[in-house]
C-alpha cells in the first residue's frame, strides 16, 4: 500500500493549488480517502476526507468554501483542491486512507504548502 502526495509549492495569499494523491497496492474507490495537515508548532487537522460507501465528502468548518476534496477512481488518485490561500494554511498535507473517515490509518509523505507572498 503506497500513497504519494504532489502538487505543494510556494503560493501567494488569494492563489490556488490542487494536490494529488496517487494510490497503489488497494483500490481507491472501497475505501475513505482524505487530507490531514499539520502547521509548524500546531497540531495535526484534518481538512477534508471522502467516505467509501456514498462518496460522500466532509470539509472541515473553517476551510469550507475554499477546500474540495475529489477523485478519480480510474487513475486511482485522490485530490484536494484548495483556492482562495490564506497564509494560515502553510502547513504539511498528508494525504491518508482507511476504511472509513473516521479511521483513515495509511499515510502517505506529506507535500508542503507554504503561502506567502
Amino acid at each position: 500500500v503506497q500513497l504519494q502526495a504532489f502538487g505543494g509549492g510556494l503560493v501567494q495569499p488569494g492563489g490556488s493549488l490542487r494536490l494529488s494523491c496517487v494510490v497503489s497496492g488497494f483500490s481507491l474507490e472501497y475505501y475513505a480517502t482524505g487530507w490531514i495537515r499539520q502547521a509548524p508548532g500546531k497540531e495535526r487537522q484534518g481538512v477534508a476526507c471522502i467516505d467509501s460507501s456514498e462518496g460522500r465528502t466532509h470539509v472541515m468548518d473553517s476551510v469550507k468554501g475554499r477546500f474540495t476534496t475529489f477523485r478519480d477512481n480510474a487513475k486511482n488518485t485522490a485530490y484536494l483542491q484548495i483556492n482562495s490561500l490564506e497564509p494560515e494554511d502553510t502547513a504539511v498535507y498528508y494525504c491518508v486512507a482507511g476504511h472509513n473517515c473516521q479511521s483513515l490509518d495509511q499515510w502517505g509523505q506529506g507535500t508542503l504548502v507554504t503561502v506567502s507572498s
